[in-house]
C-alpha cells in the first residue's frame, strides 16, 4: 500500500477523529487509527467502542488498496512537527510503514486491521432528520451544562432529543435544574426521540465548524449516526426512558419578575462570593419594584446583599436558590431581558426570555428552590 497526501490535510483529518481515541484502555488496538485506502480516498477511523469517528481524505499516486492500524499518538506528534508538504506513506514490511517527506523519513509499526472493532450501524427502521449545523451546536451548548455529572445515572447524564412534526426540543436536567432548547427548523414526520450521552454530545459540538451547513442525523433504538462533509460520528445511545419533562414545567406561577439579564447575572455573581462554599446558597427577597439578593456564610462570618430595581408583579416573596444554578442558566441565555416566574418559596421557578426576546431566544429553564433562613 502506498499513497501521497498533504501533511496538513492528514493532520487535520486525524485531529478531527482523535477525540474518539480513549485516554485509557485495556485494548491496545483502540490507541490506533484505522487507515482504509480505497481508490484515491483514505478513510481514517478512531473508536473507543462507544463512539466511532470517521473522516475521508483525498490522496494521490496511490498503489494498491489496503487497511492498516497505525499508532495515533506517534503519528499525531510527527505530523505536528512537519510544515505543510507532500507526505508519502507506504508499507515496507509485514508490520512497518514509512512516512517520507522532502528532507527525511520515519518508520513506525502498524497492526492487524482485523483486530479493530467492528463499527455499529443503524437498522432498517432508522429515522433520518436534517439539522442545520449551527442549530445542533447551539442546542447542545445551551443544554449540556444542565445534565447530571453522575455516571451511575446514564439517562440524566445525557441530552434528550425530542423530535416532533412541529419542532425539536433538546432537554437536559440533573433534577435540580432543567433546560429546554427548541429548534423550529428541525422536524420529523412522526414523533421520535433519542438520548445522547453528554460526552458524545460535547465531541459533536466541538468539531462542527462554522463552515458546516447541515448535519444529517440518523438513529434507531441503539445507535445514532451524524454525517457531514465527509465526516461520520457513530454513537451508542443511552438506553432508557427519559422523564416526561413537560409535566414538571410550571404553568401557573403568578409571581412574575422581569429584569435585565446582565444586571441580575452580575449581581448574583457578586453576592455569591459570600455564600457558603459547600452549598452556594443565596436568597431572593422580592417586593414590587425591587429585588434584594443576599448571602451569608456564618462559618466565615461573611455576608453580602444588594438591592436593585426591577419589574415585579406579585406578592412579597423570599426564596432561596443555589447561586451556581442561577449563574449557569443566566449565562446560557442571550436575551436582554429575562423573566422569572414563581409560585411560592417551595416550588420550582421558571426562567425564560422576555416576550420581546422570545422569537429569537428558544431557551427556557426550570430551577428548584432551596430553603434558606
Amino acid at each position: 500500500m502506498k499513497f501521497i497526501v498533504s501533511s496538513s490535510e492528514l493532520l487535520k483529518g486525524l485531529l478531527t477523529v482523535s477525540k474518539a481515541i480513549p485516554s485509557k484502555t485495556t485494548e491496545a488496538i483502540l490507541e490506533d487509527y484505522l487507515f482504509s485506502l480505497n481508490g484515491d480516498i483514505l478513510e481514517v477511523t478512531a473508536s473507543d467502542k462507544e463512539i466511532t469517528m470517521k473522516t475521508t481524505i483525498a490522496v494521490e499516486n496511490k498503489e494498491g488498496d489496503g487497511r492498516i492500524a497505525v499508532p495515533a499518538r506517534q503519528l499525531n506528534d510527527l505530523l505536528r512537527e512537519l510544515p505543510d508538504q507532500p507526505l508519502t506513506i507506504r508499507t515496507i514490511s509485514e508490520n512497518q510503514f514509512e512516512c517520507a517527506w522532502a528532507s527525511g523519513e520515519s518508520s513506525l509499526p502498524y497492526f492487524n486491521p482485523d483486530d479493530y472493532p467492528e463499527c455499529q450501524t443503524t437498522g432498517p427502521d432508522a429515522v433520518s432528520v436534517e439539522f442545520p449545523a449551527m442549530t445542533l451546536a447551539d442546542g447542545i451548548s445551551r443544554t449540556i451544562y444542565a445534565s447530571s455529572d453522575e455516571d451511575n445515572r446514564p439517562v440524566m447524564n445525557s441530552i434528550f432529543f425530542d423530535i416532533s412534526p412541529d419542532s425539536t426540543t433538546l432537554v437536559a436536567s440533573d433534577l435540580q435544574k432543567l433546560t429546554c432548547y427548541t429548534a423550529d427548523d428541525v422536524k420529523a414526520e412522526n414523533p421520535c426521540s433519542f438520548i445522547l450521552n453528554k460526552r458524545h454530545a460535547a465531541v459533536i459540538k466541538s468539531i462542527i465548524g462554522k463552515d458546516v451547513e447541515s448535519v444529517n442525523v440518523t438513529f434507531d433504538s441503539r445507535t445514532v449516526v451524524f454525517r457531514y462533509d465527509g465526516t461520520v460520528i457513530i454513537c451508542c445511545l443511552v438506553v432508557g426512558k427519559y422523564p416526561d419533562y413537560r409535566t414538571i414545567i410550571p404553568q401557573n406561577n403568578s409571581n412574575i419578575l422581569k429584569i435585565n439579564r446582565t444586571v441580575l447575572l452580575n449581581t448574583v455573581r457578586r453576592i455569591s462570593v459570600c455564600s457558603p462554599k459547600a452549598s452556594n446558597h443565596i436568597k431572593f427577597d422580592l417586593t414590587p419594584g425591587f429585588i434584594e439578593i443576599s448571602a451569608q456564610d456564618l462559618g466565615f462570618e461573611i455576608a453580602a446583599h444588594e438591592k436593585i430595581g426591577c419589574q415585579y408583579e406579585g406578592s412579597d416573596l423570599q426564596i432561596g436558590f443555589k447561586s451556581t444554578h442561577i449563574i449557569e442558566m443566566l449565562s446560557n441565555l442571550s436575551c436582554d431581558e429575562v423573566v422569572m416566574k414563581f409560585a411560592d418559596r417551595r416550588r420550582s421557578a421558571l426562567m425564560m426570555p422576555s416576550e420581546e426576546d422570545a422569537k429569537s431566544e428558544k431557551v427556557f429553564g426550570i430551577v428548584m428552590p432551596i430553603m434558606v433562613k
